[in-house]
């Protein structure tokens, strides 16, 4: 079936240490301090990988224990490895090389399956959808979170939580006139801060957090919050903590070594503080929905997971019980504020530094929308060009490289490997929204991915930023309204300017974890006149931004 050359069933090596320079592809620096990881090239020294040989297949039994004789897993045990690497695209893209779309890496004693590619991804979530269905663990969430919510649950209890999401965030304007309005309604108090800056830089992240986390709160609390609340700003505080930590350096090695870490302080005790916080946060609004519960008039999520709490709670096995509906609440709230505020700021910063990308976005806005009534979603349909940007921004940036990991829920053949029932599978993202086979410029900003030859929006089956298959984000429809009527109002009323000169805008990310935070940056929001103008320069120490052709792609690693 392939398999790497030297490579035993179970991953054990067969060969000398000269062919392991070959193969093994991976290095693990063992000293006093803190451990650091990364690829080796054939001419490193192995001596040190050595001494773990031994280790690593002991540690196998298990997982090889009762397989057929002959088979293999896959092609390729990589013996440590750390997820950090994995978010770079320029790693997958050096394994993908070498090793194709498929392979397993170990995390520490565990092993994973890394899927690559728009083909290998589609076969496994969808074409065998049920089997690849399961959440796969993150260590250092599980002991709080113990497969409770709908982001982490699995089985029966994930499948109901899922319908009822999707059900009650429907009833409650989700593609619905009543959601767009609310985003409307928000993207106005947006369009008001910003006035208030008067053209002076700010950093815009608390203002994106506020307003995609307002949206989702007036689904899930029934109500939005002041810019200025202390409760509300605090909030925001905590779920940025979160993000930081779980795209930290320190989550990624917590994998696989979590039965040591566990028992020492660190920055996990520190996640387990702030969720603990925003769990009592949750518990202190549900105490005030009850108080006010009224079964004929369910005013959200909230309440409509209640009154399924009150019909069942006569069944020991319901899946609507309070730790489930905090989860599920916290699961909502943080994936739809954290990736939309994120994809906002990067969409600002991606306009600056292409002036000209900007100007037609702009002369769109004037033409289809004017500068005197609101962007609606049905403007979408008469807008190709922005579409197109809205999506290339989205596939450029690549916000959440790998994923969440899932789990094969039944002994599953797959490619002609065979995955024992429990198997870890990363999907990688970033190779599918950069696969050259798929996107004529994968690594630059290039709205033209998204526009046929009249200049038409044209769909793209490898558009995959919101995952595919039975955990395809159920926010996906709310995501893609808000950046369209967000992006659109300030763009209508704003143009832009930046302390930088567009060529020295840097994409590199802040964080490159589990998910890739922008850096900090300022920008300046100036009063447009009659519609948009592109950017202008507040002062002399703005940097304008040129428009020659050579400032048109940007190439990412």
């Amino acid at each position: 079936m392939g398999r790497a050359k030297g490579w035993r069933a179970g991953g054990s090596w067969t060969g000398n240490s000269s062919q392991a320079e070959k193969h093994v592809g991976v290095k693990l620096w063992v000293g006093l301090g803190r451990p650091a990881w990364g690829l080796y090239s054939s001419s490193c020294d192995l001596a040190r990988l050595t001494h773990w040989r031994s280790f690593w297949n002991s540690c196998g039994k298990e997982w090889r224990k009762g397989r057929l004789e002959g088979e293999i897993l896959i092609d390729l045990t990589l013996r440590a490895v750390v997820l950090w690497q994995l978010g770079r695209r320029s790693t997958i893209t050096q394994l993908r090389e070498k090793y194709r779309d498929v392979f397993t890496i170990y995390l520490g004693t565990q092993p994973a399956v890394i899927l690559c590619g728009y083909e290998a991804v589609r076969e496994a979530l969808v074409d065998q959808a049920e089997a690849f269905s399961g959440r796969g663990h993150v260590a250092i969430l599980d002991p709080i979170l113990q497969g409770t919510g709908v982001a982490f649950a699995n089985g029966k209890s994930w499948k109901t939580l899922r319908r009822f999401s999707v059900a009650t965030m429907k009833n409650f304007g989700m593609g619905k006139r009543s959601m767009e309005e609310r985003i409307k309604e928000e993207a106005q108090c947006l369009v008001e801060e910003l006035r208030k800056s008067q053209g002076s830089y700010l950093d815009p992240t608390f203002l994106f957090n506020s307003v995609t986390a307002n949206i989702l709160c007036s689904i899930i609390f029934g109500e939005r919050f002041n810019y200025q609340d202390t409760q509300f700003l605090r909030l925001l505080n905590l779920m940025n903590e979160v993000l930081i930590i779980l795209s930290s350096f320190y989550s990624q090695v917590f994998e696989f070594l979590s039965s040591i870490l566990k028992h020492f302080p660190g920055p996990h005790t520190r996640l387990y503080r702030i969720i603990q916080e925003m769990e009592n946060f949750t518990s202190e609004n549900i105490k005030r929905h009850w108080k006010t519960l009224d079964p004929s008039n369910p005013r959200d999520l909230i309440d409509s997971f209640l009154l399924r709490m009150d019909k069942e709670c006569s069944d020991p096995e319901t899946d609507f019980h309070h730790k489930n509906l905090i989860h599920t609440v916290l699961s909502l709230l943080f994936a739809g504020t954290e990736t939309s505020s994120s994809t906002l700021r990067c969409a600002l910063l991606l306009l600056f530094k292409y002036p000209d990308v900007l100007e037609k976005v702009q002369a769109e806005i004037d033409r289809v929308i004017g500068p005197h009534r609101l962007p609606a979603l049905e403007d979408q349909a008469k807008m190709p060009y922005t579409d197109a940007v809205i999506h290339e921004i989205q596939r450029f940036i690549d916000l959440i490289p790998f994923g969440v990991p899932h789990l094969v829920i039944k002994d599953t053949d797959f490619r002609g490997y065979h995955l024992p029932k429990d198997t870890t599978v990363y999907v990688m993202l970033t190779s599918v929204l950069h696969d050259p086979r798929h996107f004529e410029k994968p690594d630059v900003f290039y709205p033209g991915h998204f526009l046929d030859a009249e200049g038409n929006f044209r769909k793209h089956k490898a558009f995959i930023p919101f995952s595919m298959g039975k955990r395809l984000c159920l926010g996906e429809g709310l995501a893609r309204s808000q950046l369209f009527l967000i992006l659109t109002s300030m763009l209508q009323n704003f143009s832009l300017g930046s302390p930088q000169a567009p060529e020295d805008i840097d994409f590199t990310p802040r964080i490159n974890g589990l998910t890739k935070l922008p850096s900090v940056f300022q920008l300046s929001f100036l009063p447009c006149q009659g519609g948009g103008q592109g950017m202008q320069t507040p002062s002399e120490s703005l940097h304008p931004a040129p428009t020659s052709a050579h400032n048109e792609f940007v190439e990412v690693s």
